[in-house]
Order: structure tokens, then C-alpha cells, then sequence
């Protein structure tokens, strides 16, 4: 489950695993592995890999997988817990890869966090060999969904965090940014995740506890917010939406 707090690793690879063994979760990768359509001879980069879930699950199907990921804890919880791929540490913007030597590049929930994307699509074509496939899976940090009484304070908690990504609206502008770097035969999905329980109320915590410190909002309102979070929780009546999209293309 995405979340606005920087809780340690071990915190952070629960809640990871928490979203990641969800059915929605589980269809998501099941699909992103559709779409890149690697066999057993192609060599596979998982850019943002984390704890390596997505990784390994590739590198069960025989593909040769490498995931890149900057945070040296969670290339340790991937190594430790997944074997077979291969981990190394790099970002987007520069792989630890030669060119045009994979067959395909997977980026999950890593695009919002970048400045310049182009400059990393130009990063995964040089990679890609020809005919390689790309599949970038995120969601609309702008477009979250949370039912609460008062609305206008929703929306200003959900822009203020939102504005202060990089982009975090990066799934929606990746379609035009994959035709403008030269990339083919472009696909487009999306689906809506849907949260009903407790789990998601420390993320909604979080968004409020953000919003203050921006200033965006007043710390008495969010506090007001935040209560009514917890006992939407408490009684069952918590909803979150979250609009997430696989874009898929070629090279």
C-alpha cells in the first residue's frame, strides 16, 4: 500500500507486503507480466524493484531478471529473501546495464518520484534491444478517492501531498511521453483499487500529518479530519479509491 510516512525499512516491507499479497495487488503484476511477454531466454530489469516480490515472480516464469533499486535495506531484504534474480544498485536515470541487452524494463510505482521522466524513458530505450518491451505500473496520486464528510478539506489534504511529488500525476502524461521518446504500439490500462479497512487509515494519517506541515491545511482541521478517519475505521466505514494504470509499449 503506497504510503506519505518514511517509516524505517521494516515497517515499510510490512505494509509492502501487506498491498503486495492483496488480490488487486497480486492481478496487477500478474498483468504487468502479460505485457511484457518474456521467455525463458530474455533477461528482464525491474527498475524500483524493492524487496524483490515483483522480481522473483518474474524470474519464476525462466526469464534472467535484474532489479535496480537505490535503497541498499531493501536490496538486502530482496537478496536475503528472493535468490535467484539479480540485484544491483542504480536509478532510473542511469542502469547498471549495457545497451540494448534486455528484452524488457518494468518500472513499479517509480515514475511519480522522477523529475525529468524522459530523461529515464531515453535511459530504458537505451537498454531495451530492439522489439523490447516497456511496462511502467503507477498510480494518480492527484485522483485519490476518500469518502469523508467534508470534502473540500479532502481535496486540499490529497492536492497538498500530491503537489509535492515530483509528478504525481505521472500515469497520465506516460502515454504521450512514450510516443514522444519513439516508443510503439503503446497500451494503456487502468483499474481502481478499492480499501475498506483499517489497513489504509495510517496512510490517510499520514496524508493529514503532510498536509499540516506544507501548510496547506490548519493543524486543528486536519486534526478534526484524522478523527473522522479513525472512526470510519472503527465502525467499518472507511472507503478509499486509487486509480492505477498500466502503460505498456515497444521499442
Amino acid at each position: 500500500m503506497p504510503t506519505p510516512d518514511l517509516p524505517d525499512t521494516g515497517r515499510l516491507l510490512a505494509r509492502l507486503d501487506r498491498f503486495d499479497l492483496t488480490p488487486e495487488a497480486v492481478g496487477l503484476r500478474a498483468r504487468a507480466r502479460e505485457l511484457l511477454r518474456a521467455g525463458p531466454e530474455d533477461t528482464v530489469v525491474d527498475v524500483g524493484c524493492g524487496a524483490g516480490r515483483a522480481a522473483a515472480e518474474i524470474a519464476a516464469e525462466g526469464p534472467h531478471v535484474v532489479g535496480v533499486d537505490l535503497d541498499e535495506g531493501m536490496l538486502r531484504s530482496a537478496r536475503e529473501r528472493h535468490p535467484r534474480p539479480e540485484f544491483r544498485r542504480g536509478d532510473a536515470y542511469a542502469l547498471p546495464l549495457p545497451d540494448g541487452r534486455v528484452q524488457g524494463y518494468r518500472a513499479e510505482k517509480v515514475y511519480h518520484s522522477l523529475g525529468d521522466p524522459a530523461r529515464a524513458l531515453s535511459e530504458a530505450r537505451r537498454v531495451l534491444a530492439p522489439g523490447g518491451r516497456l511496462v511502467l505500473l503507477g498510480q494518480d496520486w492527484d485522483a485519490y478517492m476518500v469518502d469523508s464528510a467534508d470534502p473540500g478539506l479532502t481535496r486540499a489534504i490529497v492536492a497538498s501531498y500530491a503537489d509535492g511529488m515530483p509528478d504525481s500525476r505521472a500515469p497520465r502524461r506516460q502515454r504521450a511521453l512514450l510516443l514522444e521518446a519513439g516508443f510503439g504500439r503503446v497500451e494503456v490500462e487502468g483499474s481502481v483499487l478499492l480499501f475498506t479497512d483499517a489497513e489504509v487509515l495510517p496512510m490517510l494519517l499520514g496524508l493529514a500529518s503532510a498536509a499540516v506541515a506544507a501548510g496547506a491545511v490548519r493543524a486543528e482541521r486536519a486534526a478534526v479530519w484524522a478523527d473522522e478517519q479513525r472512526g470510519r475505521a472503527e465502525d467499518g466505514r472507511l472507503f478509499v479509491a486509487i486509480p492505477f494504470f498500466l502503460v505498456g509499449a515497444r521499442r
